[in-house]
């Protein structure tokens, strides 16, 4: 048992090649793609500064400079935040999502989509030793809503056209249908889902 997990932590070391790197792909260091690829995929509370700092796992000093890299090459953009004038919100602009089309991990999303066992189990399984280590280290990692026990469903009585299906309870947020499935570096795990995965 023991040897096949050590072997399967060769394994991903192995694996990890496709996103660390000493060089530079497409003009980017690997922390450049990392920072672009999460903040495509987060949602509009985990798309700071900060958050990006959390996720990369750097100070923020490190991770500003690397936003500001990116800004430089044209692949993000600042804008302040509707709620908290002195925060800001980082977008990918639609030159860094030309670029993520290229992105070097790309392979080894299809090679996880085409596992025996599944995509969505092998998902599961990495969300299960993802959980164990943040357990042990007594911090939490980033996930998607759909999942988080902040999120629940909408229940304003504003009379509008569109009612917003969903909440966040963190944030005090209305959350869109198409938010759910995106990062949040405040992500808490639900015991039990009472949304579909």
């Amino acid at each position: 048992m023991i040897t096949a997990a050590r072997e399967a932590v060769d394994l991903l070391i192995q694996a990890a090649s496709s996103w660390q790197f000493d060089d530079t792909l497409d003009g980017l260091r690997d922390r450049e793609w990392m920072a672009l690829r999460f903040l495509a995929r987060a949602n509009r509370f985990s798309r700071t500064p900060s958050g990006l700092a959390q996720f990369v796992g750097t100070s923020r000093a490190t991770a500003s400079q690397t936003v500001k890299r990116l800004e430089d090459k044209g692949y993000l953009q600042r804008r302040n935040s509707d709620q908290d004038k002195r925060s800001v919100i980082l977008d990918v602009t639609p030159r860094g999502e030309k670029l993520l089309l290229t992105d070097p991990i790309t392979q080894l999303v299809h090679a996880i989509a085409a596992l025996e066992l599944g995509a969505k189990n092998f998902r599961d399984l990495l969300r299960q030793i993802l959980e164990q280590l943040d357990a042990r280290r007594d911090r939490h990692h980033a996930d998607n809503c759909r999942k988080c026990i902040f999120l629940g469903e909408a229940t304003s009585n504003r009379a509008s056209r569109k009612q917003p299906e969903y909440t966040c309870r963190f944030f005090r947020a209305d959350v869109d249908a198409s938010e759910i499935d995106l990062l949040c570096f405040n992500f808490e795990r639900r015991e039990s889902g009472a949304f579909p995965v």
